[in-house]
């Protein structure tokens, strides 16, 4: 099954919790801290905004920082996965 996202849609996973600090110390599952960053895994074809198109900026594959409480949770084939307008998106991270 595949998820298509519709106008300035945006489907993201995100990153995986950190299961240690840097210094080491190992963290509860209830401290961790949800990640604002994901990985693009589908982008919508854009929007109108009167009358202009808006480009998708952001691709499949791309790492990204989102707001934290934007868009809404989806759970497809067992992969828990977000949906984010394209304006929810903070930032590309480049390596």
């Amino acid at each position: 099954m595949k998820l298509v996202p519709l106008g300035d849609k945006v489907v993201i996973k995100q990153m995986e919790a950190e299961e240690k600090t840097k210094s080491g110390i190992v963290l509860p599952s209830q401290s961790k801290e949800k990640p604002q960053m994901a990985s693009v895994i589908a982008v919508g074809n854009g929007d109108y905004v009167e009358g202009k198109k808006i480009e998708m900026i952001v691709k499949p594959g791309d790492k990204v920082i989102y707001s934290r409480y934007a868009g809404t949770e989806v759970e497809l084939e067992g992969e828990k996965l977000l949906v984010v307008r394209q304006g929810d998106i903070l930032a590309i991270v480049e390596d």
